[in-house]
C-alpha cells in the first residue's frame, strides 16, 4: 500500500507480516497484527470520546510496550502526540499541558503516583492507563480499551502536512518549547533513515525513550522496513552489563544510541565474554563521541559499521559520517556529508554565504524539517532564513545555530554552539533554562552554567556558578532540591560553586570564558 502519513507504517507492516514481532520490551511483544489492532481500538476510544483532528494528547510513559499503542493509537484518531517526560518535575509536565491544551493523557498503572501530583488547574480531562481514579481527571484501564469494538466509519482524513507530533526541548528563556513535525516531515525521514542503514528485516535496539527525538527512528523506520524493534528498559539504560548482555541475547543488528551508552559498554560492560557479532550497524548521535573511547570500540567490534549521525530535533537528521575502520587519529571525527533530499548553506552573520573552508552558521533545507514550533510564531520566524530565488516562492533554511566549516575532502565539521546551546548525554540543553532557574532562587544575584569536559571519565559536566546577594548565604542542599522541582534531571548541575564576584567584559558582560578558564585550571 502508499505509504504517505505515519499510520500506513503499521496497517502495511499488519498486512504484508502479521505475525512478526515489531516491538518487545523485555520479554513482553506485541506483533504487528496485535499492533494494528490495539492501536485501531484505542483510535476507536478517542473518537468516541469527541477527539478531534488536530487535538493534542499527552503520553507520560517510560520506555515500554504501551508506547507503541498510544502513538499510533493517537495518530490513527488523526490527533497530535506529545511525550511527557515522567522524570522530569511536575511543574514541566503542567507547563507543557498548558501550552499544548492537553485534556487527555495516556499512561500506565505505574504512573499513578506521579500523576496523583498534577495539579487541578492543568485542564485534564481523563487519563487513560490506569485504574485508581484521581481528583484531577477520570482514569480510563487499558482493560477498558482493549474491550472497545471497532465501528465502521469513514477513516479520519489525514493529509500528509497535518501535524503527527511535538517535541519539546529546552528554551533560551528558560520555557521549553515545542517542535512541530508532520507526517510528511517525519515520513521524509523514515524513508532515508530506513534505507541508509539496511533496516530491512532487521533487529534494531532502540536506546532513547519517547521523548527524545532518536526514538524516531525505532518507532517508524524499523517498522517501515518491516524490523524487529527491541525496547530497551530504564534499568538495562543504568547497568552497562546487563545492556551488553541485551544486544548478545536479542541479537541486535542495528544499534543507536548516545556515545555515553557505548563509552560505558566499554569500560563496563564486559565485552571480553560477550558476542556481539549480530551487530551490522552501530549509529551515535547527540553529542561528540571522544576519537579514543570510538577507537577502540571500534577495534572490539570490527565487524560493525559505525555511523556518525547529526542533525537537530528540528530537522531529524541531515548529515551523516560512516567509518568501516577506527580512526588514525585523535583529531574529532567529521559530522560528514549531507544526506539525501537536504541542502545546506554556511553563512556568517549577515547571512552572507562564507567561502571555502571559512567559519559560519549551518543552515539546512530539508523534506525532513519541522513545520515550526508551537504557539510561537516569533521564534519560529526568527528560527528560518529565507533565500529568495523565485518570487513568493522562497527557499527556506533552518537556522541550526551550530558553527562548521568544509575540510579538504568536503566533509562538514563541526566547531561548535553559536549560542550557549549544548547537548549532554545526548539531551539539547539550553543554559540559559539552567541559569533563569537558578537566578528565580533567593539570595541568588546572577548565574552562570558552563559545560567542561572530563579527561579521564570524558564525559561532559554540567557546573553552576553563582553570584550571592550581598549578605546572603545560599544552602546548596536546599538550592539542589529546588532544581530538581524545577529542572529535568539531566539539566540538574554536577557541582554548584559560589563566587564574590564575576570577571566581566569591557562592555560589562559577564566574561564566561575567563569562568571557564578559572574553572578547568
Amino acid at each position: 500500500m502508499l505509504v504517505y502519513t505515519l499510520p500506513h507504517i503499521i496497517e502495511n507492516a499488519a498486512q504484508q507480516q502479521p505475525d512478526k514481532i515489531a516491538f518487545k520490551y523485555l520479554s513482553d511483544t506485541l506483533t504487528f497484527s496485535e499492533l494494528h489492532v490495539k492501536s485501531n481500538q484505542l483510535a476507536q476510544y478517542l473518537k468516541n470520546k469527541g477527539i478531534q483532528k488536530g487535538d493534542r494528547i499527552g503520553i507520560y510513559m517510560p520506555r515500554c510496550l504501551e508506547t507503541t499503542i498510544a502513538i499510533y493509537g493517537i495518530l490513527k484518531a488523526g490527533a497530535v502526540y506529545v511525550p511527557l517526560d515522567p522524570f522530569a518535575p511536575i511543574t514541566r509536565t503542567e507547563f507543557v499541558c498548558k501550552d499544548c491544551d492537553i485534556k487527555h493523557i495516556i499512561s500506565i498503572p505505574q504512573q499513578t503516583r506521579k500523576l496523583k501530583k498534577f495539579s487541578g488547574d492543568t485542564g485534564l480531562v481523563s487519563i487513560i492507563g490506569i485504574h485508581q481514579e484521581l481528583s484531577v481527571a477520570t482514569a480510563i484501564s487499558w482493560e477498558t480499551i482493549f474491550e472497545v469494538s471497532i465501528v465502521p466509519s469513514a477513516p479520519v482524513n489525514i493529509l500528509g502536512d497535518d501535524l503527527a507530533y511535538i517535541l519539546y526541548t529546552s528554551g533560551s528563556t528558560g520555557t521549553p518549547k515545542g517542535i512541530m513535525h508532520t507526517h510528511t516531515s517525519a515520513l521524509a525521514f523514515v524513508k532515508l533513515a530506513a534505507t541508509m542503514y539496511e533496516m530491512q528485516d532487521a533487529i534494531y535496539g532502540m536506546h532513547a525513550p519517547l521523548h527524545f527525538d532518536p526514538s524516531v527512528q525505532g518507532y517508524y523506520a524499523a517498522p517501515y522496513a518491516l524490523a524487529t524493534t527491541i525496547i530497551v528498559s530504564d534499568a538495562h539504560t543504568k547497568m552497562p552489563s546487563s545492556l551488553a548482555e541485551l544486544i548478545e541475547k536479542e541479537k541486535i543488528t542495528i544499534w543507536f544510541s548516545v556515545p555515553l551508552a557505548l563509552i560505558q559498554m566499554l569500560s563496563h560492560g564486559n565485552l571480553d565474554h560477550r558476542d556481539m557479532s549480530s551487530l551490522k550497524w552501530v549509529l551515535f548521535s547527540g553529542e561528540v563521541f571522544a576519537t579514543k573511547h570510538l577507537q577502540a570500540l571500534m577495534k572490539r567490534w570490527p565487524f560493525a559499521k559505525f555511523s556518525n549521525i547529526y542533525g537537530p530535533t528540528e530537522a531529524n537528521q541531515c548529515t551523516y559520517y560512516h567509518l568501516e575502520t577506527p580512526p588514525l587519529t585523535d583529531v574529532p571525527i567529521p559530522i560528514g556529508y549531507i544526506w539525501g533530499d537536504t541542502a545546506f548553506k554556511i553563512i556568517d552573520p549577515q547571512d552572507q554565504e562564507v567561502n571555502d573552508g571559512d567559519i559560519g552558521e549551518l543552515v539546512i533545507r530539508t523534506a525532513t524539517m519541522m513545520k515550526g514550533y508551537w504557539n510561537n510564531p516569533e521564534l519560529t520566524q526568527a528560527s528560518f532564513y529565507k533565500e529568495e530565488t523565485i518570487v513568493g516562492a522562497p527557499h527556506i533554511y533552518y537556522r541550526t545555530g551550530d558553527q562548521v566549516c568544509l575540510d579538504k575532502e568536503g566533509r562538514l565539521l563541526f566547531l561548535g554552539r553559536k549560542d550557549h546551546q549544548v547537548k549532554i548525554r545526548g539531551y539539547r540543553i539550553e543554559l540559559g533554562e539552567i541559569e533563569s532557574v537558578l537566578s528565580s532562587y533567593s539570595g541568588i544575584e546572577e548565574a552562570v552554567t558552563i559545560v567542561i569536559n572530563e579527561e579521564i571519565t570524558a564525559q561532559k559536566k554540567l557546573i553552576a556558578i553563582l553570584l550571592p546577594s550581598h549578605h546572603t548565604s545560599i544552602d546548596i542542599a536546599a538550592l539542589k532540591a529546588y532544581c530538581q522541582q524545577n529542572l529535568p534531571a539531566y539539566a540538574i548541575p554536577d557541582s554548584i560553586e559560589i563566587y564574590n564576584e564575576f570577571p566581566r567584559t569591557a562592555s560589562g558582560k559577564i566574561n564566561r570564558k575567563e569562568i571557564e578558564k578559572r574553572i578547568t585550571s
